[in-house]
């Protein structure tokens, strides 16, 4: 794949002093290993790009200290007020100069060829509006695996296949600008799912592309919200995405039947969930009777249901959980 160099980037309109590429660094006190972020996007082969760096309101460290030190490729934004991490994305995003959006969380890293490697597929395809990437998931204890492991990726018209799989880390991703100047940013209202909710968007509008290697490093952390509360927040956003759905793709729920019955399917699987746990078995086994049909998981959970959650969920989570790569699943 030919690489691009700086002097050879394609003109967009924009002031030939605009970066090609503004990189989207969110952050909320940390300091902790946002050096090694920031340090994997200054050593990129690629040089034509700027940092937007948004600090949250409730901020206290010295990330935005940190950042400053940078210099002038890094703009630094201190938010004035507190919104969830898609809605202060979208804020971030609103600052950006370059003709491609990158996200980077300032947890995570990136490889010095990320850039140089996922431009050019914007170049050969018009129709390409998003690039993502393989992946390294790793975590405190030096346990990684490599994310299309897990996942298999697609390429070309995906949006149907996004529906029931999202093989897109975001931490890979670059965006064309025009895609989310036409589909519309991140939904604000949204704290887990934001970026699958927009790729789904992107998806139905724009082909999709990606490198078959890894181009980042994702850590992955132990979670400090609850089970309950995690069910209740993924089943809202669910919900929420379908929505969404329905006005990109009016027709979505007879051209894509199947796709939109596998969300709904999540859904009411996460409020069956949170029934069972709260002595509701009957609730529980009514909302996840339609799909008993549909898969194995979903037939096996129904037959459990009829049992205590406290005997039959919990020894099995604990189970899950030390399972020696569960945390990076």
């Amino acid at each position: 794949m030919k690489m691009l160099r700086e002097d050879e980037q394609p003109d967009n309109g924009l002031s030939r002093t605009s970066p090609s590429v503004s990189i989207i660094v969110n952050c909320l006190n940390g300091e902790q290993y946002l050096r090694e972020a920031l340090d994997s996007i200054f050593s990129q082969t690629f040089k034509d790009w700027e940092v937007i760096f948004w600090e949250d309101k409730d901020s206290t460290d010295k990330s935005g200290e940190i950042a400053k030190s940078y210099g002038g490729k890094l703009r630094h934004f201190k938010a004035k007020e507190k919104l969830p991490l898609y809605g202060a994305r979208n804020q971030a995003i609103t600052k950006a100069k370059g003709r491609y959006i990158a996200v980077l969380d300032c947890d995570d890293i990136w490889m010095p060829t990320k850039l140089e490697e996922q431009i050019p597929l914007f170049e050969a395809d018009k129709e390409v509006g998003l690039v993502y990437s393989n992946c390294i998931l790793f975590n405190g204890r030096g346990r990684e695996k490599r994310f299309f492991d897990v996942v298999r990726p697609e390429r070309g018209r995906v949006f149907e296949k996004l529906l029931f799989s999202n093989f897109i880390n975001t931490q890979t991703v670059v965006i064309r600008r025009d895609v989310l100047d036409g589909i519309g940013l991140f939904d604000g209202r949204l704290h887990m799912s934001g970026d699958y909710d927009a790729y789904l968007r992107i998806g139905f509008k724009w082909k999709l592309d990606y490198v078959n290697k890894p181009l980042a490093r994702y850590r992955v952390h132990s979670s400090s919200m609850t089970l309950t509360d995690g069910r209740r927040l993924l089943a809202r956003e669910i919900g929420l995405t379908i929505k969404n759905l329905r006005v990109t793709v009016p027709e979505i729920d007879t051209r894509y039947a199947d796709g939109i019955k596998f969300l709904a399917r999540r859904k009411d699987i996460q409020t069956s969930l949170m029934s069972w746990e709260a002595g509701d078995r009957k609730s529980a086994r009514h909302m996840i009777r339609q799909f008993i049909f549909d898969s194995i998981y979903c037939s096996i959970l129904y037959f459990l249901m009829f049992f205590s959650y406290r005997i039959v969920f919990k020894p099995l989570h604990r189970l899950y959980q030390k399972n020696p790569v569960s945390d990076l699943d």
